[in-house]
């Protein structure tokens, strides 16, 4: 990719990857873009401010005049409290009783409390409230108060003058009388006085009222309209910011359904960002959530082990102190396996391969841009350059062997394997599923025996890539035998490609032995590899394959005094012999010393000639031939019924090892298992005019003897 998209996410509603346009867009706060908010967000806080100042100085200001309203309200009952005792102690008097103390204290305390209050109307003093505890009044100040309160004074004055000698002990009818006659003479004129105080001090308390209502009127309209014209700009704001958003999550979209790589966001804890390209939907096969959590998304695709690794490894990613540089090599995902179901349904094995890159913010890693692709392509021309390469490498590694070999016996094999596979070739073209199904299976297992013949015989020079070759071409003939009553004819067509190979490879031997024989020519010739020595090593070649150990003893150097066509049938019996005994008879090393037998198993192949006759022997101290092995296989083939088996001796049991197809292998491989090796074997006596004798005792031995006349 060219750049890395921005998918991060800054409101809910918002898709993550328009977050980080935005953040491109506006990459900082700037005043003169947002003057006119600020501004009028400051104005509405002061306007607030404003209004929260004159609640509280008017609603202090009621507070005073509520207090002078009781306490002008108290004057007026105490200057009535003050006359009725003034009247009371006058009518003790004149019955000649003595003064109640509780009427004087009255009397004393309502001129005391009427003195003190009005002295606080006048300049302002603590006086004590109604329920005695003090309280400040302030002085009156309004034109028509200070009126008011001069004629309250006017009319107190003398009234007080007259009360202070009353408020001592001791005092005289003729203070009592003349107090009393004050009272009575301008009581009412006091106390309409001091009604119509009281009735100024309410008009203060509700005009102040009227104004902090006002006010507040005032300062909650004011801020409606600033907090409408903050509304306006801030949607106005609002609008644009959307509408550039919007088009920015459109370009995302866009880019989304487009690009073919997989793309998501992946969160800290292991979550799917809430935008996914349409490329990851195919790629996993499923449909992707935004949330999903992303290693049960991984689960179906990993073991145990890999999806531990894989956490581990989005772990380290998150932590910021940890190199992103240093820990991209050991990424587990780079190459993982997946089978998912394409649209017809199918189920198909893609590569995906997880890349993440890391999104930084103020020096925390808030999320890694996780990227798939499918690099099934890539592997798969991988795994072909490998194979290629590795064919080449056999390739060369059989020509490097066949350079090596015995030049007399490579050109031998050569002969020998070109002669059998043009025979297989005239054979198949002879063979079509008109002459009955029959004649082609007899045709077919004719063509096993002579490519088991190559592959034993390659084994032997060491040419393990044709020997190769030969099983995979015994593997189609396989296919075709077991195939049944079907279009045999249609079959056989497959044949002639593994044919073509296989002559291919004999062609370029061919060309080698050219080249040994023209440098044969110019150097004094060398020893080379002798029979025997080659057969010793297929043996241990094939005891190594096949997990064992063996000491091979191989004496046929009078093979070279025997006629070409006879050595060649000669050999061939003693090299499936030998493949035989060690697949078939040699114990492994741990079951031999369980037995009490040496770990090495010994197999001898040795070729003599006595009393006109020639005798080759193959003998192994393995675990010998047991016949009920035989018949339990026999009865797995199906080619005989239980009942049929106990009918039959062992000795004609043991004689269906010959038979082709037979074999007693758990499982098929490059050395047994195909039930031709000892099909091979007969069909070479025979061609000899040779017998055959079998010899074994289970659990010591198995011994072959070929006989045939000198």
């Amino acid at each position: 990719m060219a750049a890395v998209l921005p998918l991060d996410a800054a409101r809910p509603h918002k898709a993550r990857p328009a977050a980080d346009a935005r953040s491109r867009v506006r990459p900082g706060f700037s005043f003169g873009k947002y003057r006119e908010i600020v501004v009028a967000v400051a104005l509405f806080l002061l306007f607030d401010l404003g209004v929260l100042v004159l609640n509280f100085y008017t609603s202090f200001q009621i507070d005073q005049d509520t207090v002078a309203i009781n306490l002008a309200g108290r004057q007026r009952y105490v200057s009535q409290r003050i006359a009725r005792t003034l009247l009371e102690l006058d009518a003790a008097r004149a019955a000649g009783r003595p003064y109640e103390p509780g009427t004087l204290a009255e009397l004393r305390a309502g001129a005391r409390i009427f003195e003190l209050s009005h002295a606080a109307f006048k300049a302002g003093a603590t006086v004590p409230g109604g329920d005695g505890k003090p309280v400040f009044l302030a002085a009156v100040t309004s034109p028509r108060g200070r009126e008011l309160e001069a004629r309250v004074d006017a009319l107190w004055q003398p009234y007080y003058e007259k009360l202070l000698p009353l408020m001592q002990d001791g005092f005289g009818p003729g203070e009592l009388s003349a107090a009393l006659a004050y009272s009575q003479a301008n009581n009412l004129r006091l106390l309409d006085a001091a009604n119509d105080f009281v009735t100024e001090t309410q008009v203060l308390g509700a005009s102040r009222a009227s104004t902090l209502r006002l006010v507040q009127t005032a300062g909650i309209v004011l801020a409606l309209l600033n907090f409408a014209f903050i509304l306006f700009k801030f949607l106005r704001r609002l609008q644009t910011s959307d509408a550039a958003i919007e088009a920015v999550d459109e370009e995302n979209r866009a880019i989304l359904q487009s690009v073919r790589e997989g793309l998501f966001l992946l969160t800290p804890d292991f979550r799917l960002g809430s935008q996914v390209s349409r490329s990851a939907q195919g790629l996993f096969g499923r449909p992707l959530e935004p949330g999903q959590d992303f290693f049960a998304l991984l689960e179906p695709l990993l073991d145990a082990r890999a999806l531990a690794d894989a956490r581990d490894y989005v772990q380290l990613l998150f932590a910021p102190h940890v190199k992103e540089a240093l820990v991209q090599g050991i990424n587990p995902l780079s190459e993982v396996e997946a089978r998912v179901h394409h649209r017809l349904g199918h189920e198909v094995i893609r590569h995906l391969s997880f890349h993440f890159n890391r999104v930084v913010e103020g020096g925390a890693v808030r999320h890694l841009l996780v990227t798939v692709q499918d690099v099934s392509a890539r592997i798969e021309l991988e795994r072909a350059l490998a194979s290629e390469r590795q064919r080449s490498q056999k390739e060369f590694e059989m020509l490097l062997k066949a350079v090596h070999a015995d030049p007399t016996m490579l050109a031998q094999f050569v002969g020998r394997a070109e002669a059998h596979l043009l025979g297989i070739n005239e054979m198949l073209r002879a063979t079509s599923g008109a002459q009955g199904e029959t004649a082609v299976l007899r045709g077919i297992d004719e063509a096993r025996r002579r490519v088991h013949a190559i592959k034993g015989d390659a084994a032997t020079l060491g040419l393990e890539t044709l020997a190769a070759h030969a099983h995979q071409f015994e593997d189609a003939l396989d296919r075709i035998r077991q195939g049944g009553a079907g279009d045999l004819g249609q079959a056989l067509l497959t044949l002639p490609l593994p044919l073509e190979e296989m002559l291919h490879k004999v062609g370029a031997l061919r060309s080698l032995t050219g080249l040994q024989r023209r440098a044969a020519t110019e150097e004094p010739p060398r020893g080379g590899t002798t029979i025997n020595a080659m057969l010793a090593r297929l043996a241990e070649h094939v005891a190594g394959d096949a997990g064992r150990k063996v000491q091979p003893t191989v004496a046929l150097g009078a093979l070279a005094d025997l006629p070409p066509p006879q050595a060649d049938l000669l050999r061939e019996i003693a090299v499936q012999l030998l493949r035989n005994a060690i697949t078939h008879g040699i114990e492994p090393s741990a079951e031999r010393i369980e037995r009490g037998k040496p770990e090495a198993g010994k197999v001898v192949a040795r070729l003599t000639r006595a009393e006109g006759e020639w005798v080759l022997v193959v003998r192994d101290d393995g675990a010998g031939l047991s016949a009920p092995r035989i018949r339990e296989r026999l009865l797995e083939l199906g080619w005989y019924t239980q009942e049929q088996l106990d009918t039959l001796p062992d000795r004609q049991v043991v004689s269906y090892i010959f038979k082709p197809g037979f074999s007693t292998a758990d499982a098929l491989s490059l050395h047994a298992g195909r039930g031709v090796g000892l099909d091979v074997v007969q069909a070479n006596v025979q061609k000899l005019g040779a017998r055959i004798t079998l010899a074994s005792t289970p659990g010591a031995y198995t011994e072959f003897r070929i006989r045939f006349p000198a």
